[in-house]
């Protein structure tokens, strides 16, 4: 297989993989035909068959209650995170993401800009480790509705717009020096980042205590537990999003093997 038909075929997998995913999962984002929607970079194999693996890689939304601690690989999604870890194809970078108002998508694609087309680094792969009120980003929109999470993000948001498609994603993306574009800052959205190759990690331990704050607050109709209430939020990651025992507590394992710190 050429190398240009191997990436051909990830971008497709991924394309479809992660778009059906997003769409399924917040009924936000357009159907966009896979190739359209891929905004990898050319030149870039290693990335474009990273993508194809995660996109194969499981991820368990099934959950019934879930411990404070996850002690167990099968209690996060350990394939999909082991593959980001192992990545050796290119630069890498993690950002500790934290605020959701915050310019933290926006930041992602400067550093994406500026590593592919200025330090001509087309395998660049960046990963958002999410938690804090941003992982609020990565819940379904029936999370928000159900639990009122737009009154704990802020007044930017009444529902969760980061995960919508922009106008811009249906610019030409073989001009990425257009204002307006796909690789503009009309274009700031976890989607459209992910078309890039953009990994977001979710935080076990920001769904726990998203989960204690909520009853705390007596935001749970449903009177669950607390394991109970954290393994609902937790099946209702966006399932395109990876799973980690923690956030602050796999920065380590990225920074071991190469990914360089970015806050």
């Amino acid at each position: 297989m050429t190398e240009k038909k191997a990436r051909r075929d990830a971008l497709k997998t991924f394309g479809l993989a992660a778009g059906t995913a997003i769409l399924s999962a917040t009924g936000q984002s357009r159907a966009i035909a896979a190739e359209a929607a891929s905004l990898l970079p050319s030149g870039a194999p290693n990335l474009a068959q990273l993508t194809q693996r995660l996109a194969r890689a499981p991820r368990r939304r099934d959950f019934k209650t879930v411990p404070m601690i996850l002690e167990r690989s099968d209690q996060w999604d350990h394939e999909a995170l082991s593959e980001v870890i192992g990545y050796r194809g290119g630069e890498r970078q993690v950002w500790d993401n934290t605020e959701i108002g915050g310019p933290w998508l926006n930041l992602m694609r400067n550093s994406l800009n500026a590593q592919v087309w200025s330090f001509k680094h087309p395998e660049f792969l960046v990963v958002s480790a999410t938690h804090g009120s941003a992982h609020l980003a990565l819940f379904q929109q029936t999370m928000w509705d159900k639990y009122g999470l737009a009154k704990m993000a802020g007044d930017k948001f009444t529902a969760n717009t980061l995960l919508d498609d922009k106008s811009a994603s249906s610019q030409d993306a073989t001009n990425h020096e257009s204002a307006e574009g796909a690789f503009s800052s009309h274009d700031n959205s976890i989607p459209a980042l992910q078309r890039r190759g953009v990994v977001f990690l979710s935080c076990h331990n920001a769904i726990w205590e998203l989960a204690d704050r909520l009853i705390s607050a007596n935001m749970n109709p449903d009177k669950l537990s607390l394991d109970a209430l954290a393994a609902e939020l937790t099946n209702h990651v966006i399932p395109s999003a990876i799973v980690t025992p923690g956030a602050v507590g796999t920065l380590p394992e990225l920074q071991q093997v190469g990914f360089h710190y970015a806050k």
